[in-house]
């Protein structure tokens, strides 16, 4: 039985699985990452680093695409995006911001990341993006 997408995607984009974190819920849609953090956390290298090392274990040697769908408000450490830059089969960084905060706390994150990086008003726009790097 396939699982039901909490986003709607068209049916190109199948919902492979599902984790639920401690700081979130992680969904895998074949090759795309959305990552939606728990209101309050500070997301960081050290917060985030169990889910990084489950993701890539599940994802192998696939390319693989993280869209951070910004529900809740919390903190990020942008100078951790060093080691995001280091895994090779990370293709891009797409951040889904539903307020004008948002968007420009992600435009300050951009200048950290060395991968592709881009910000989204809906959560559909981001994946088609995401596919494009895959």
């Amino acid at each position: 039985m396939k699982k039901k997408s909490p986003h709607n995607l068209p049916l190109e984009f199948p919902l492979k699985k599902v984790m639920e974190t401690e700081i979130g819920m992680v969904y895998f849609y074949d090759n795309i990452v959305v990552v939606e953090a728990k209101e309050g956390i500070i997301m960081s290298y050290k917060t985030g680093f169990s889910i990084l090392l489950k993701g890539l274990s599940y994802m192998g040697n696939r390319p693989w695409v993280y869209i951070s769908n910004r529900l809740h408000s919390y903190s990020i450490k942008p100078t951790d995006y060093k080691y995001l830059n280091k895994v090779p089969t990370l293709r891009a960084v797409g951040v889904v911001n539903y307020n004008e905060v948002g968007h420009a706390n992600a435009e300050l994150e951009a200048k950290f990341c060395k991968k592709p990086f881009q910000t989204f008003d809906n959560i559909l726009d981001a994946v088609i993006w995401g596919g494009t790097y895959l």
